[in-house]
């Protein structure tokens, strides 16, 4: 597949997806939980609040793993694994990008120092379809 080809079937997943799995590392294991996310070209952001696990193993760790895809079957059997560097948004347009209105049940706006978002900066993304076992292609960002 070409890599305009693979760029565009790796920007449909991440239309069609916006739950996905974020893993990250503390104390040599692995933790995963879903989160929500929202993306800009290939950078993923996603909310969450203060004080959590999450947060505190990036801050130590910044290297996350994410899961993006194949859980309704009516979109296909296609899915991403993105290696990504993450960071606590400081950037207030970062911020608005995972901005919506269940976010806004809990915080006064995106200005809110509550309201945390993670950014995810990719390394690789892997594209995967188990309709078409030889898709399974990588691009490095």
């Amino acid at each position: 597949m070409s890599s305009e080809s693979l760029k565009e079937r790796i920007a449909e997943v991440l239309k069609l997806n916006r739950i996905g799995v974020l893993s990250t590392i503390k104390d040599n294991r692995p933790y995963a939980r879903y989160m929500t996310f929202h993306h800009e070209g290939f950078t993923l952001f996603t909310p969450t609040v203060e004080d959590t696990h999450k947060v505190e193993d990036i801050e130590d760790n910044p290297y996350v793993h994410i899961l993006l895809g194949y859980e309704e079957r009516e979109r296909g059997e296609a899915f991403i694994e993105v290696e990504a560097e993450a960071e606590t948004a400081t950037n207030p347009d970062d911020r608005k990008k995972a901005w919506s209105e269940k976010v806004a049940e809990k915080y006064s706006g995106p200005e809110d120092e509550r309201f945390i978002v993670l950014v995810c900066r990719p390394s690789v993304i892997r594209y995967r379809n188990d309709d078409e076992p030889e898709s399974a292609e990588e691009i490095h960002l």
